[in-house]
Formats: structure tokens, sequence, C-alpha cells
């Protein structure tokens, strides 16, 4: 069941219009039920992964926080782990590693024919299974205590539009506003629709119309031209934000309406000037997920400067490694750890001073701005390749093969990014300079009109009325 889709709208639409009318209690029942037919729209057998987790961690933090013996705990919080990492493995990870050692062996002369299983990814399992594990080591760290109420808690791990693309909800957060009574406010209201609108613009606008090019460009065969390939990479990082932040914004606004408080998830990632400042932007659940949870146990910074390097690539390995069972994302995940060690190696060799010249200290910024946005675009061409062979040949294009097309080729894409993406860039320039992600909000009546015009008739006119997947759900 997709955001952007009519069943969708009328599911919520049922929904909501039970809900205001519920007390807590009952709305909470409600919320459970309806997540669990939401996501049994893709396919109702795994519900019973949800259910398994669940469980699994329901009682786990239980044992943990009755436990008086170390060990005890330990042993509780490992089953925990072992269960939810061991489902995604079977369910993501096991035949990538399986035809991975194939091919390797195959390099030897060795042909092997092992048992493989025909394993469909179930939606958004990456994401609530990372949901769960964090309530499960807050309550063994003493940072929390365990739910009392199992549907809660079952609300809590499936709440619906976070559930299959996240955010990645912590529980000390989500949790508290599951299981005390929640307030639907004006300015829960106003700005919940605001979110919603958005994220529709940013998903059936941009995302969707953006989809074709890139998908021509990746379809496509050597040999590349390089300008191509540099106007699909631009092309690319415009469809995978606005497809997962449309998604983000559209689960953030449906929230807001419920009297729910997400966390953000995307804070203007292209003005990023390095690829601290851009972890700080992009993902945000998933990026402090894995600061707190494996960049910090692994040592964090904190045993010198080659063990801070090290668990700065063992983290964005395993970060890039969960977005897909696939070697092009582990060399995501290696390249991104690649750039923050540089990035925190010339930091120590140069600190950073300001010019104290302001229009020198803002030029400043718009040329590290533009330099870093390249080199998050070079990232996507390892996120977005279909195989190390085209990952090659596209950066040997890009490169050495930078040949200009023909002047009507070339305005054609210029003009399609451009036309699909202005208003947005428009918009979130206005965002950076006042600080303000709802700054359209506060503008005078006549322009806020002009600009919800502008989208509704980019929605009504140009959008992609047929229900188009989002890039994330297959992570």
């Amino acid at each position: 069941m997709l955001f952007n889709s009519a069943e969708f709208i009328i599911f919520f639409v049922v929904l909501y219009g039970l809900y205001v009318v519920l007390p807590h209690r009952p709305q909470n029942l409600l919320l459970l039920a309806g997540s669990y037919i939401f996501y049994a729209a893709w396919d109702w057998r795994f519900l019973s992964l949800i259910l398994i987790s669940t469980v699994i961690d329901y009682y786990c933090a239980h044992a943990i926080d009755r436990s008086d013996m170390p060990r005890r705990k330990k042993a509780f919080l490992t089953v925990s782990m072992v269960s939810n990492l061991g489902l995604l493995g079977i369910f993501k990870y096991s035949n990538f590693f399986v035809h991975s050692m194939i091919s390797l062996l195959g390099r030897f002369g060795l042909e092997v024919q092992p048992l493989t299983l025909n394993i469909i990814l179930p939606m958004g399992i990456s994401f609530y299974t990372f949901q769960t594990m964090s309530y499960t080591i807050d309550v063994y760290r003493g940072q929390l205590k365990p739910a009392v109420n199992i549907l809660d808690f079952a609300l809590y791990v499936t709440l619906f539009p976070q559930l299959v693309a996240g955010p990645i909800e912590r529980a000390s957060n989500l949790f508290p506003q599951v299981i005390r009574p929640r307030k639907i406010s004006r300015y829960g209201i106003t700005h919940g629709a605001y979110l919603i609108f958005w994220g529709y613009f940013q998903k059936v606008f941009i995302a969707d119309n953006i989809a074709p090019l890139v998908e021509k460009l990746f379809e496509g065969s050597a040999p590349y031209n390089g300008v191509h390939v540099l106007l699909g990479l631009y092309a690319f990082a415009l469809q995978i934000y606005c497809d997962f932040a449309g998604y983000s914004n559209i689960a953030r606004g449906l929230a807001f309406c419920m009297g729910f408080r997400f966390m953000l998830n995307f804070n203007l990632p292209y003005f990023a000037t390095n690829p601290s400042d851009f972890w700080a932007r992009w993902h945000i659940s998933l990026s402090t997920w894995l600061r707190d949870y494996l960049y910090i146990p692994l040592g964090g910074n904190r045993k010198g400067t080659w063990f801070t390097y090290r668990n700065l690539a063992l983290t964005m390995i395993l970060g890039g490694l969960w977005h897909g069972a696939a070697w092009n994302f582990v060399l995501w995940g290696i390249y991104q750890g690649i750039l923050l060690i540089g990035h925190r190696w010339y930091r120590a060799v140069r600190p950073f001073v300001a010019p104290a010249v302001p229009w020198k200290a803002a030029a400043l910024r718009v040329l590290h701005t533009v330099a870093f946005f390249h080199l998050v675009c070079l990232g996507w061409l390892l996120f977005r390749a279909e195989s190390l062979h085209q990952i090659g040949a596209m950066l040997s294009a890009l490169f050495t093969g930078f040949v200009w097309p023909s002047q009507l080729v070339l305005e054609h894409l210029v003009a399609a990014i451009l036309f699909f993406g202005g208003l947005m860039m428009v918009i979130e320039w206005f965002q950076f300079r006042s600080s303000d992600l709802y700054v359209v909000l506060k503008w005078p009546l006549p322009v806020r009109v002009a600009v919800y015009l502008l989208m509704f008739y980019g929605l009504v006119i140009f959008g992609v009325q047929d229900a188009q997947s989002f890039i994330y759900f297959q992570f």
C-alpha cells in the first residue's frame, strides 16, 4: 500500500476519521490493527516476522530488566541480537554471501552447486529490525524501562507511517508518545498537512518524473558519454533525495496530524560542505543509529587516530551493506568511509578558520558546498550502478570521455532537471537561509498561495499518476 496511491488515501481517511473520535486506548488498538493491515497489504505472510521480532524483544527486554547478574543480562541481549540479525541475515543477505562465495571459488577453478533459497526481501525489514534492536540495547544499558503492555510495544514497532521506510524511531522518543494521550492540535494539523503536501510534491512531481532519465542512463551500455553520466548523476541525486525525503515528509506529516512527533530525517543535505555535515543532514535516523549503536561501541574516537579511522571505516561499510546485499553498496560504504576519514585527517592537519570578511566566508562556503556535492554525486554512481563493470565504464567516461553531446540532448536533460527540481531548489535555499524548514508557512498569504498553486498544478498536470514504489522500499 503506497503512500502515493488512492488505496492508501482511502485507508488513511477512514482510519483518521475513527481516530479523532476515539479515546487514547482505543486509538492505540485502532492504530495497531491499521498498521498490521497496512503491512499485510504488501504480503500478509511477512507479518509473522514482525510478530516474532516484537515478541522476542518484548520478553528479552523484561528479562534483562529483571536480571541481577550481568551475565544473564548479556545472555538475553544476545538472544535478541541473534534473533533479529538472524532473520535479517537469512532474508536479506544469505543468497548474497552464497553467490559471492561461488564467484570466489570459481576464480580458483572450483565449481560448487550449493543450496540457495528463493527468498523475497520482506518490506521494511532493515528499518523495523534496527528499531527493535535499539529498544533492547537501550534497556540493557539502563537508559530505558521495558514496556509494560505488549500491545503498546507492538504499536511502537509497527506504527504504519514509518514502518516501511523510517524514520528509524528510538523508543525514548516514540514510546512515551504511544503510552500517553496525544493531543491533536491546529499546529500539528497545519504543519502535518504542509509536510504531506510537500512530500507528495517531492515524490510524485520531482522524483517520479526524473526516474525515466536515470533509468535510461543506467539501463544503457558502454561506451558512455561523460556529459550524459554527469547529468545522469545530477538527476539521480535529485531523484533519490526527493524520493526518500518525500516519504519521510509524508510519514512525519501523517504523524503530526495524529499527535505524534517523529524525528527529522533530512535537513537540506545538499547544502552540506563536508562528509560529517552531510551525515548530520542525510538519513539522520540511520546515521545517528550507526553512531550510537556501532561507532561508539567500537570505541569511537577514544582510542587514538588509527582506531578512529578503523571505526569510521567499519561503520560506513556496514552502513553501506545495510542498504543492500550487493557489492556496489559495499563500495559505496567504503567510499563514504574514505571521505569521512579524509576530512577528519585534513581538519587535523589544517584546522578550518573562516575568513573574517563576510563575502569571502560566504564565497568559500559556496565553493565547499558545490565541490562536496560533486563528491556526493560520485558516490551515487557507486550506489545506483547495476554492476561493478558498469561502475568502471561510467567512471572511465566521466574522467576520460567527456564529449559534448548534441545541443538538443543537452538542453533536454538540463531543462528537465531544472523544470522538475527548480521550485524545490528555490524553497530549500530560503529554508537554508532562514534555518527554518517551515519558512513557507511564515510567508505572506499571497506568496504562500502562489507557491501552493504551483505545487498543486505541478502535481495535477505533470505528476506521475500511476503510483510508483519508493526507492528505499528495497532496503
